[in-house]
């Protein structure tokens, strides 16, 4: 079974929501988003470039509006994956989003701590393709800018922190079970980055998604127990202190013969 898209297209939304909400696009393959199955709690203080995007309009207050995770990589910027704030995820796209929120700084999104900063400005790579996933990668402008603290280096091109066998670890609000037990405060799940080879055995096409290893990063833990879930598309990889990927799809949740795939932060041309 596909990871479908944002949670809200899963029945998790009804648990989520204190209002009606417009109903959301049909799920489209090669899709997942969330980074807690097998994790453990972590505070967003020692992981400040950890934040969460929310809109209580769609999504209700019941979890701050959270529906997709992100990564700040510079003071008044974010990156998350295009699928969070694409049309076939909501239809009118995040640019109509009006209440469109960024949360800093807070651990238990049941709590009022840090910030939610409005997004005056998004960005989907051009080459974006919904069906495929390749190039699954968005930025958003910050109304405000946050301190240097807050940003995490992102990997370049040929960094070492992709190399197979390197420990990541993967973050976010996500479901922490595969079926809708979805965290109010923030996990994360030690992973490891496997060989493309895992991947393009594990994905090679039709149904299952094919993973393009140029755009693409497999992890997971080969045991199984240790991935990405529904709930926090968009979410960062981090290895070795840089970010590499960002949570975009799977199979399942914790499969030992399905691991999770990222976008290769490296391989996406941002503006």
């Amino acid at each position: 079974m596909r990871r479908p898209l944002v949670r809200a297209l899963t029945g998790a939304l009804a648990l989520m929501t204190t209002g009606a909400v417009a109903p959301l696009a049909s799920p489209v393959p090669a899709i997942a988003d969330s980074v807690v199955v097998g994790g453990f709690p972590v505070r967003v203080a020692d992981n400040p470039w950890v934040v969460a995007l929310s809109s209580r309009d769609r999504f209700g207050g019941t979890r701050a509006g959270q529906f997709c995770g992100g990564v700040v990589v510079e003071p008044t910027k974010v990156m998350t994956a295009a699928h969070c704030l694409s049309r076939t995820a909501f239809g009118d796209g995040a640019n109509e989003m009006a209440d469109l929120r960024v949360i800093v700084g807070r651990t238990e999104l049941t709590s009022r701590d840090g910030r939610e900063i409005p997004v005056t400005e998004s960005w989907i790579s051009p080459d974006y393709d919904s069906f495929t996933s390749n190039s699954d990668l968005a930025v958003l402008t910050l109304a405000e800018a946050l301190p240097a603290s807050h940003v995490i280096e992102v990997a370049g091109v040929g960094d070492p922190a992709y190399e197979p066998g390197v420990s990541a670890a993967v973050y976010g609000w996500g479901d922490t079970e595969g079926d809708g037990s979805y965290a109010t405060s923030l996990r994360a799940a030690q992973v490891t980055v496997l060989p493309d080879e895992t991947c393009e055995r594990a994905y090679p096409g039709g149904l299952g998604g094919r993973y393009t290893a140029e755009t693409m990063v497999c992890a997971g833990d080969l045991r199984g127990g240790h991935d990405a879930c529904q709930g926090d598309s968009g979410g960062p990889l981090v290895a070795e202190g840089r970010l590499i990927g960002l949570v975009s799809w799977g199979s399942g949740c914790g499969r030992a013969d399905s691991p999770g795939v990222y976008t290769r932060v490296s391989a996406v041309v941002v503006p």
